[in-house]
C-alpha cells in the first residue's frame, strides 16, 4: 500500500513558476511508475505528465510540454513537477498517482494510488 502526499501548491502571478512535490511512503517507490495529474472546478481529471519507475522516460501532456518537468528521486522516494511560465488556464487541483510496474499511463484508472492533491491558483 503507497501513500502519497502532494506539497508546493500556491497561488503565483501568470508566468511564474512552481514546484511540486510528491512523497512516498508504504511502498517500494522505484517499482511505480508515477504521474501527475490536475483538476479544475468543473472539470474532469486530466493527465498532466508522467515518468517511468527508472525515470528514463517521461511523457506531457501537449498543454505543458516544454513549460513543466516531471523527474524522480528514487532515495528520497519523491517525484516532482517543475512548472514555468504558467498560466491562468493551469490553475486546477494538482494530484500525483502510482501505479505498479514501469510503463506509464495517460489514463486515470490505470492508476491504483493517488494522493488528497495540493491547490494551484495562476493569477492573470
Amino acid at each position: 500500500q503507497v501513500q502519497l502526499v502532494e506539497s508546493g501548491g500556491g497561488l503565483v502571478q501568470a508566468g511564474g513558476s512552481l514546484r511540486l512535490s510528491c512523497a512516498a511512503s508504504g511502498g517500494t517507490f522505484s517499482s511505480y511508475a508515477m504521474g501527475w495529474f490536475r483538476q479544475a472546478p468543473g472539470k474532469e481529471r486530466e493527465f498532466v505528465a508522467a515518468i517511468t519507475w527508472s525515470g528514463r522516460s517521461t511523457y506531457y501532456a501537449a498543454s505543458v510540454k516544454g513549460r513543466f518537468t516531471i523527474s524522480r528521486d528514487n532515495a528520497k522516494n519523491t517525484v516532482y513537477l517543475q512548472m514555468n511560465s504558467l498560466k491562468p488556464e493551469d490553475t486546477a487541483v494538482y494530484y500525483c498517482a502510482a501505479r505498479g510496474g514501469s510503463s506509464w499511463y495517460t489514463n486515470p484508472s490505470e492508476y491504483g494510488y493517488w494522493g488528497l492533491g495540493t491547490q494551484v491558483t495562476v493569477s492573470s
